[in-house]
């Protein structure tokens, strides 16, 4: 926690393929990252809906991850490729609803990389904290049109 005692909220979502296989290699290594990333474990990254992360934010996250296979050793091929489309497309658009874009944040972290899944999510955290809360009084309600 920081001197202001914020503690950011975080989502990630995790390909089941590799990057939560690093985050399992991580715990087994027993390296420290931060606690407060919520791990959503996903068949494949291209599974990820931009309503899941736009329901992430909703759901009272501060910032969001997806986590998927380096681009060309997808187990579904192209999912990892469909995913690069998603976010370039979805990244600017969280302008509209007044949530900053480094907010989301997309990586590839493969099945033997521990130490990087570990690394992304204190990088992720430290960027947050900096960001601070998300504030609710600006955000735009994708459901009902209207403020929140």
């Amino acid at each position: 926690m920081t001197e202001t005692g914020f503690e950011p909220k975080i989502v990630a979502f995790v390909c089941n393929w590799c990057s939560y296989v690093g985050a399992d290699i991580a715990g087994s290594m027993k390296l420290k990252y931060t606690p407060n990333v919520n791990l959503i474990r996903v068949m494949c990254s291209g599974r990820v809906d931009p309503e899941f992360i736009m329901e992430a934010f909703r759901g009272g996250a501060d910032g969001v991850m997806v986590l998927g296979c380096h681009p060309g050793d997808c187990h579904y091929i192209e999912g990892n490729y469909n995913t690069l489309k998603r976010y370039s497309m979805l990244k600017p658009l969280l302008d509209q609803f007044n949530i900053e874009q480094d907010r989301l944040y997309l990586d590839w972290v493969s099945a033997s990389e521990g130490e990087k899944f570990a690394r992304v999510m204190d990088e992720m955290n430290d960027r947050i904290t900096q960001l601070g809360p998300l504030n609710w009084d600006k955000v735009i309600d994708t459901r009902q049109g209207g403020e929140v």
